[in-house]
C-alpha cells in the first residue's frame, strides 16, 4: 500500500471512529462510544507499528550492504590487474 493511501486510512479510520464516539456519547449509546473509541485506537496503532513498513525499511538495508560490498570487491579486482 503506497504511503498515500495509508495515510489516507489513517485518517478516514480516526475520523470514522471519532464520529462514532461522539454520535454514542450524545446519543447514550455506550457500545458504539465504545466502538469509536476502538476504531480510533486501532488507526493509531496500526500508524505506529506498521510491520510492513519496517520489513522493508530492513529489506532495503540488506539489498544497500550486499551492493555496497559487490562495488567493494569489484573494485579489489580492477585494482590487482
Amino acid at each position: 500500500m503506497s504511503d498515500s493511501k495509508r495515510k489516507f486510512e489513517h485518517i478516514k479510520d480516526k475520523f470514522a471512529g471519532g464520529i462514532k464516539e461522539v454520535a454514542g456519547k450524545v446519543t447514550g449509546n455506550e457500545q458504539l462510544e465504545l466502538k469509536g473509541k476502538i476504531q480510533a485506537s486501532k488507526a493509531d496503532i496500526k500508524k505506529n507499528f506498521n510491520v510492513k513498513d519496517k520489513i522493508e525499511e530492513i529489506k532495503d538495508g540488506i539489498a544497500e550492504k550486499i551492493n555496497d560490498r559487490i562495488d567493494e570487491s569489484k573494485k579489489k579486482n580492477k585494482k590487482k590487474k
